[in-house]
């Protein structure tokens, strides 16, 4: 896909490939999904982490709890 939003035609096509044809009215619906989700991924990926470790380095409960700001 590229980064132009997907169609209900090609929504239609790309479900149809993976083997899950839609009903004549569901294509908009998945077109209008996947376009949000395309674009709520995109300002995700423009985040800077740094030098944040991955969720795997995190431990619950050896956190320090300090108030000071």
């Amino acid at each position: 896909m590229s980064a132009a939003e997907l169609t209900p035609p090609e929504a239609a096509l790309w479900a149809d490939r993976a083997g899950l044809p839609l009903p004549a009215d569901r294509p908009a619906a998945v077109a209008a999904t996947a376009n949000h989700i395309h674009a709520v991924v995109a300002v995700l990926r423009e985040l800077d982490f740094g030098d944040t470790p991955p969720a795997a380095a995190y431990r619950a409960g050896e956190e320090m709890h300090d108030a000071a700001v």
